[in-house]
């Protein structure tokens, strides 16, 4: 008798050599993210399409940080799709006593079809990658928020009909969100302008190979980096806030505040933006800091869309990584 089952647990899907992960936006390519966006268009319009497609799966959801918007759209995505969801908390794990993560990941995927973990340090996730033989997903680490960045372009998608040639303006913090969505832009043929005071851009490396894909890839996609708020604001399709202060940085929040100083998203600075533009936030809103109640209450603002859009894209992210049907024509 083999040592191991040859299926993923609970389906009848065979367990794959090499399974597919998805720790940040680039472990897809242009075409991949294309039928993840795709099959997260159809997810929302045709609900009944994906309804129990993994049925007796099972997605594990590790969560060293509290979370709204991730628990809840992975657990209802895994749901419509027929799967168990099971929240683990580091209290609730051997993981927190001392069991290496090498080790939960073997002994997990005897048990699961998929997981997922929202976590500090990206090494705990890549290495939980490294010793899965079943699909892991990044559901937020301090360098990368992949999830986050999907429903981010699906919402511009449905705002402009295409987000390829479009430019979205970030004014913030160049964090794990920001990273994201560079890597989205290369993909995706738009351009990220990104504005930060000194001392908090994005990441060099990342942005740098961001910028060598999308150019490689050839769809237009750009990143461009400024001090200025008001210049990158200049004639965008969409605006994009975050806190300044993120989970884990409190001890920074007064520093913050100062340095992120005239960073803020108000009305004055939307009307500087193209006639159509739209309003992105990835949630949490701190209301009077980055954002103010005008513009995230606003008719520009496209935040409660962008939030659904979590579940759609989570859904056909699931399911594609576990059935590899990435083009949905299982689907019928």
């Amino acid at each position: 008798m083999p040592s191991t089952s040859d299926h993923l647990p609970g389906l009848d899907i065979p367990r794959p050599a090499r399974p597919s992960h998805f720790l940040t936006v680039d472990d897809v390519d242009a075409t991949g993210l294309r039928g993840l966006l795709d099959l997260s268009h159809r997810a929302k319009a045709e609900p009944a399409a994906f309804r129990g497609r993994l049925s007796g799966g099972q997605l594990g959801m590790i969560f060293d940080e509290p979370s709204t918007r991730t628990r809840v759209s992975f657990e209802a995505a895994a749901w419509a799709l027929g799967m168990l969801p099971i929240a683990l908390r580091p209290d609730e794990l051997q993981l927190g006593r001392g069991e290496t993560v090498g080790d939960t990941a073997r002994v997990l995927s005897r048990y699961l079809s998929a997981l997922t973990i929202r976590t500090f340090a990206h090494g705990r996730v890549e290495e939980l990658a490294v010793n899965a033989t079943i699909p892991v997903v990044n559901a937020l680490t301090d360098d990368h928020h992949p999830c986050q960045a999907l429903a981010d372009v699906m919402t511009m998608e449905e705002a402009f009909g295409s987000a390829a040639r479009r430019t979205l303006a970030y004014v913030g913090d160049g964090n794990n969100v920001c990273h994201s969505l560079a890597q989205a832009a290369a993909l995706a043929g738009f351009t990220l302008r990104v504005a930060s005071p000194p001392g908090y851009e994005p990441d060099e490396a990342i942005v740098r190979d961001a910028q060598a894909a999308a150019e490689r890839w050839g769809l237009g996609g750009r990143i461009e980096l400024t001090e200025d708020p008001i210049a990158a604001v200049a004639g965008a399709d969409a605006v994009y806030a975050d806190v300044w202060t993120s989970m884990g940085q409190d001890a920074e929040q007064a520093a913050r505040r100062a340095a992120f100083r005239g960073f803020q998203v108000d009305e004055a600075l939307m009307a500087r933006t193209g006639p159509d533009a739209i309003f992105l936030h990835c949630l949490p809103a701190h209301r009077g800091e980055e954002v103010v109640d005008a513009v995230i209450d606003g008719p520009a603002s496209r935040v409660w869309d962008q939030a659904e859009n979590r579940l759609h894209t989570e859904l056909a992210l699931l399911y594609a990584l576990i059935s590899g049907d990435w083009a949905g024509e299982r689907l019928g």
